[in-house]
């Protein structure tokens, strides 16, 4: 009897030894899957991406270049439409993706294209804070590296809901510089929300200050041109400071006027049946007045902008390109999408 019970003590220890050991191993397990898919991932794929190429003439050896870094549409989401579980899930990715590109691509300026909130619409003050303290802990960067961002519609409404109170409360978190040179390029950060012609005092600002930037880059131009040519300067621009002598970027949340996205294509383009759906002016993209006075005013080299959460590649008059930057998905829930240039 005793020998019966000693066997059966060895048994039930040995029995338990294995349940321990297979708990030990599947822990271990979903610990190693954890760390791959919410950590490892992001540096297996961003690893794959590099900067371009720029193939300098060989009389313009000493060209400078800028690592910059675009993104759209975050759409971080707010106390009313935003469940916790929810938002835990989609900025961790966020902050993932972003820290991770900074530490392996390591660029200069980071720049976002508007919507960086989902509900700064109509987000009370306090809401308002919460956000932008989330905002900062995701997108924290190193001191060398500049963040710059313009106002989307989701960040201080459309036209008919925008507000003195909501531009002033986004532009005391983010710089409202609107004309940002370095490394001898121009970049405009466009308010294109209020680009609705319509002669509200917001609007007649924001041309306002379109109107002295385009001064200011003429003025670099012509006198530019004048210094090469060994002549003086023109009169008008006597006095004025003088930014780089190159066509500028623009930076902006809604694209410049074209009828829909059937033209687009690419994995990151609007899906198939969607292309041919015609854009809305002042809802989807600006009027075709709005964007031909940028165009006229700003004669730009580049557009950048978002808004439509898709990508896209367009030319317009004079041949300047656009490229509207895919974003965060919701039909997916991936992470938002970047686009470097140098």
């Amino acid at each position: 009897m005793a020998l019966i019970r000693l066997g059966f003590g060895r048994q039930h220890f040995c029995l338990l030894k294995r349940r321990s050991s297979l708990l030990l191993k599947l822990t271990a397990v979903v610990f190693a899957v954890l760390l791959f898919c919410e950590f490892l991932i992001y540096y297996l794929v961003i690893f794959r991406c590099d900067w371009p190429e720029v193939k300098t003439p060989a009389h313009d050896s000493g060209q400078k270049t800028l690592k910059a870094m675009f993104l759209a549409d975050t759409h971080l989401l707010g106390e009313v439409r935003g469940h916790w579980l929810d938002k835990l899930r989609r900025e961790w990715q966020m902050e993932r993706a972003f820290q991770t590109a900074l530490w392996l691509l390591q660029p200069e300026v980071v720049f976002i294209l508007g919507d960086i909130f989902d509900e700064g619409k109509w987000s009370s003050s306090q809401a308002w804070a919460d956000d932008v303290e989330r905002f900062q802990k995701i997108f924290r960067h190193p001191r060398h590296v500049q963040l710059k961002v313009v106002a989307g519609n989701h960040d201080i409404g459309f036209h008919y809901q925008m507000s003195t109170y909501k531009i002033k409360r986004f532009e005391k978190v983010f710089n409202p510089e609107r004309l940002f040179s370095w490394k001898g390029m121009n970049f405009v950060l466009v308010n294109s929300v209020a680009l609705e012609g319509d002669g509200c005092h917001i609007c007649s600002e924001a041309e306002a200050e379109l109107i002295e930037i385009s001064h200011k880059l003429n003025c670099s131009r012509e006198v530019g041109e004048h210094l090469k040519a060994q002549k003086r300067g023109p009169g008008r621009c006597r006095g004025a400071p003088l930014l780089p002598a190159s066509a500028p970027v623009l930076l902006q949340h809604f694209p410049l006027f074209r009828r829909s996205d059937a033209n687009c294509s690419g994995e990151d383009a609007a899906p198939l049946e969607e292309r041919a759906i015609p854009f809305k002016e002042r809802y989807d993209v600006l009027s075709r007045e709005a964007s031909q006075q940028l165009l006229w005013w700003l004669r730009p080299r580049l557009i950048l902008s978002g808004h439509t959460h898709s990508a896209c590649e367009v030319l317009h008059g004079a041949g300047v390109p656009e490229i509207s930057v895919p974003s965060f998905s919701w039909r997916n829930r991936n992470n938002p999408s970047f686009i470097m240039v140098i």
